[in-house]
């Protein structure tokens, strides 16, 4: 378990009598040799690896090529797996051919194909070349970047690629990991030059929105916790517990609802206005009648593009109340909020000089693929307050000039997720990722415009980004049945 890389010390051990050959080519074949025991039959070898591996590139090369030829959705029933698969796994190893033809056989069938060119569910799934070969690369250094000393590079590259994105998008200066206020125009909307947010602000790289959601509602609830026993030291946590009340749209994604489940605390569901946006009034009404009834509001999430029609609620006004109240206002903007990096989409984030946590998935709309999903603080001592977990056995003598990011989010253990923000990024530029949102909305705005001149059919909510919610007109039954076809 423990790495010395001390070279005073390993002069000073006693060399073990199995040491490894000068020559680099012997010592090689000898770790080799070690990582891969001759006793396992058919493990493979590196040259076998180096040709299965461009097979494989072929193989996801040939499939995005030709996706477009396959059904979107896999023609099979639930359990369809099970009879074509062992029941128990093969004592001996089986040869890699022989894995990929029951790749054919056996997986294809049932795979939904994300990236067909039809594909119109759920969400946007990015995908790109420049990703792939970045997630590759991740997996084949199998590093666990749990902290600074598990691994450096993993470290430090994830907050620069953090702030290059929240600079792509301008954010506001609070938010980004190198808060130097440099290149900030005095007229930019979101900038601020708050000297303490240049020592605070923080971001992350997390496994997905509804984990960005649940780290901003968990730190919000500690910080509250601590702000009322300040109040009343004789009050125990679990008595302001029972009363902590979160707020958020009734439009907003369920991730929401499940971050309060797991966190105990209440959550409202406000209404939203005829353009399907939560209101300030809305949310003050709510709070107070809380209040009255002796119940503690603590944490409002809004959201930059819902889930049912990529509607926006208004921050300025939320921000403003959730200012006078004390609370922590996180917005999710998971799908759009990657169109902040387009000037004429940036009126969206107006009031995020009140926000106090955002979310973005870049693999939405980015072209990178799942996962990846980005979270920025204005206050990253609220989150590591509510995360942090020290052992002797994690501590390391860089502790207090680095950042150790186990102390961000959930898991202890990280994957080496920034590479895909770097190759991607770089691959295509600021430039050519601008070019990509706004041809998808572009796209959307052409459609939204032939559903307008088909009077069998009506627009839901307002046509911003790259969705367009349209239904047959007269009863639900008909569009469920357009659906299903």
């Amino acid at each position: 378990m423990i790495a010395n890389n001390d070279s005073d010390t390993d002069e000073k051990r006693i060399k073990p009598k199995n040491t490894l050959t000068k020559n680099p080519q012997t010592q090689h074949e000898s770790i080799s040799n070690t990582l891969r025991p001759n006793s396992i039959e058919s493990d493979m070898t590196h040259e076998e690896f180096r040709r299965h591996g461009k097979e494989m590139i072929d193989y996801i090369a040939d499939y995005l090529t030709n996706i477009h030829e396959r059904r979107v959705t896999p023609e099979v029933e639930p359990g369809y797996l099970r009879p074509m698969l062992p029941e128990d796994a093969p004592e001996k190893g089986e040869p890699w051919n022989d894995i990929m033809k029951d790749v054919d056989r056996t997986i294809m069938p049932g795979i939904t194909h994300w990236q067909h060119p039809r594909f119109h569910a759920y969400f946007p799934a990015g995908n790109s070349y420049p990703s792939i070969l970045a997630e590759m690369l991740s997996s084949g250094l199998g590093i666990v970047g749990f902290s600074w000393a598990a691994s450096p590079a993993c470290t430090e590259l994830e907050p620069i690629m953090l702030d290059w994105l929240g600079r792509m998008m301008s954010l506001p200066t609070k938010f980004l990991p190198f808060n130097t206020n440099k290149g900030c125009e005095p007229e930019t909307p979101n900038c601020d030059n708050d000297s303490e947010a240049e020592n605070n602000s923080g971001a992350v790289l997390l496994g997905s929105a509804s984990e960005c959601i649940l780290v901003a509602m968990l730190a919000a609830r500690t910080k509250k916790l601590e702000s009322k026993r300040l109040e009343n030291p004789s009050m125990e946590d679990g008595q302001i517990l029972s009363k902590l009340v979160c707020y958020t749209s009734k439009l907003a994604h369920s991730s929401v609802e499940k971050a309060s489940l797991i966190a105990m605390v209440q959550i409202r569901h406000l209404i939203v206005d005829e353009h399907y946006s939560l209101r300030g009034q809305t949310l003050d009404e709510c709070i107070q009648a809380d209040k009255e009834q002796g119940l503690i509001p603590f944490f409002v999430c809004g959201t930059l593009g819902t889930t049912s029609c990529c509607s926006f609620d208004n921050f300025e006004e939320l921000g403003q109340i959730c200012q006078r109240e004390q609370l922590w206002l996180h917005v999710d903007g998971a799908y759009a909020g990657a169109a902040l990096i387009c000037d004429e989409y940036r009126y969206l984030s107006r009031g995020f000089e009140y926000v106090d946590s955002f979310n973005t998935n870049p693999n939405k709309w980015l072209l990178m693929n799942f996962d990846c999903s980005c979270f920025w603080v204005q206050d990253k001592f609220a989150v590591i307050n509510a995360m942090s977990v020290d052992p002797l056995y994690l501590q390391h003598k860089h502790t207090e000039k680095s950042t150790d990011l186990r102390h961000w989010g959930i898991a202890l253990s990280r994957r080496f997720r920034s590479l895909k923000l770097w190759f991607t990024i770089r691959s295509y530029g600021v430039e050519g990722l601008r070019h990509y949102i706004r041809e998808h909305c572009r796209l959307a705005k052409v459609f939204a415009a032939l559903i307008n001149e088909d009077d069998r059919f009506e627009i839901v909510g307002d046509v911003v980004l790259g969705l367009v919610c349209f239904r047959l007109k007269g009863k639900n039954k008909l569009t469920e049945k357009l659906l299903l076809s």
